[in-house]
């Protein structure tokens, strides 16, 4: 497939990941936000920090070989895994069947953890179904995941007592939940501000506007601050200065080469 173009979403298609994120609608989704180009890139990091390490301690260097499609199956080494025996349609589904996901409540819409023996007994006190805790019927994720469609109805309606956000502050920390948010939310989050996480740009002609910030920051070497993309030919003439080009002369604006006259040849 030497020929074909690699995209993100095209890795996601041939992968799978569109046909699990499309599971519960019947019909497969892209996953937005490039996740596989940028997944890829980040191992492509750590193969090169890696290298330059062995590189460091044995003086060698040595070629680093990363695909999209290595990178996308990376991200779903947990459910890609097929057990000799196994029949083709095995539901992979680690979710606990149903459970442990994204749930409707009173306003908007929360995600619940609960595989674990002790967060699912939190979950079921808190929300008022305790003998749901007790029941021996569902004292295991398999058992639960077998019996999931007489759970989460159960479920479902005790958490219309209260609005997604209510809900996090009753679960605290005793349940690993979240209120599903839109990603323009976090322009003003108190945890992404805390984190110095957003930070303003200013574009020479589009104006002002917030973007993100480093998400990863060094104690020694820190890193530059955003910029705005340049502008075409912006940098033209500290660029041309750096290699001894005349500023302004034997370029023009857009950075193309210009001749004297018809068929003349490039000064310089």
């Amino acid at each position: 497939m030497k020929d074909k173009a690699g995209y993100d979403q095209v890795l996601q298609s041939f992968t799978g990941i569109g046909t699990f994120q499309g599971a519960t609608k019947g019909q497969p989704e892209i996953v937005l936000g490039s996740v596989v180009d940028f997944y890829a890139a980040s191992l492509l990091a750590y193969g090169a920090s890696a290298a330059l390490f062995h590189r460091e301690r044995t003086g060698e260097g040595q070629y680093v070989g990363l695909s999209l499609l290595g990178a996308a199956l990376a991200m779903q080494s947990g459910r890609f895994i097929w057990a000799d025996g196994e029949d083709a349609n095995a539901d992979r589904d680690l979710r606990s069947g149903g459970i442990t996901g994204i749930h409707p409540t009173g306003k908007g819409e929360l995600y619940i953890s609960a595989n674990t023996a002790h967060f699912w007994r939190s979950l079921c006190t808190l929300v008022g179904l305790p003998d749901l805790a007790s029941n021996p019927k569902y004292d295991t994720v398999r058992k639960r995941a077998k019996h999931a469609t007489e759970i989460v109805p159960a479920i479902r309606e005790a958490l219309k007592s209260h609005t997604a956000l209510e809900w996090e502050e009753i679960f605290g920390e005793k349940v690993p939940c979240c209120a599903v948010r839109r990603i323009e939310e976090m322009f003003d989050h108190p945890q992404v501000l805390d984190q110095e996480l957003v930070t303003r740009v200013e574009h020479p002609r589009l104006g002002s506007y917030r973007g993100l910030r480093q998400p990863l920051k060094f104690s020694e070497t820190p890193c530059p601050e955003p910029f705005a993309a340049p502008d075409l030919g912006q940098h033209n003439d500290e660029i041309l200065s750096s290699i001894g080009r005349v500023k302004g002369r034997q370029y023009g604006k857009s950075g193309n080469r210009r001749r004297e006259g018809a068929g003349a040849e490039p000064a310089g």
